[in-house]
């Protein structure tokens, strides 16, 4: 089963971002840690999530949105048939333990990151971002 699970949004002024959306929207903030060297937010709104990263937008094509997630059940399989298809990949797949994913390059300069949990194996205090 595939289904989308967040968007990854830069963010230029997180505390702004952060107020925004749970003011507007309901916003609930469930992880609030650093990641690769910047603090980076992760927001429930409904059952959706978005990921907030402290760093000014990089890439004028992209504008605000980094990728945006889809969680796979068997990442190898759809890997493959992705590669099939004609999709080239700057990189394999990124294997953390209990969580392996790739970006998959997506038409109008859109990046989608595919992954695949194993939630025996991640850690319990982020069990909530991968309900």
């Amino acid at each position: 089963m595939n289904h989308i699970h967040h968007v990854h949004i830069f963010a230029s002024d997180l505390d702004k971002s952060i107020a925004f959306y749970e003011e507007l929207f309901g916003g609930k903030v469930i992880l609030d840690m650093e990641v690769a060297g910047a603090r980076n937010v992760f927001m429930k709104i409904g059952n959706g999530r978005l990921h907030f990263y402290d760093q000014p937008p990089k890439y004028s094509g992209r504008g605000n949105i980094h990728h945006f997630g889809i969680q796979t059940d068997d990442i190898e399989e759809y890997v493959s048939g992705m590669k099939k298809k004609g999709i080239q990949f700057t990189k394999g797949i990124t294997d953390l333990g209990y969580m392996r994913y790739i970006m998959v390059p997506a038409p109008d300069d859109i990046l989608v990151e595919f992954f695949e949990v194993n939630k025996e194996m991640v850690p319990v205090d982020l069990l909530n971002y991968f309900e």
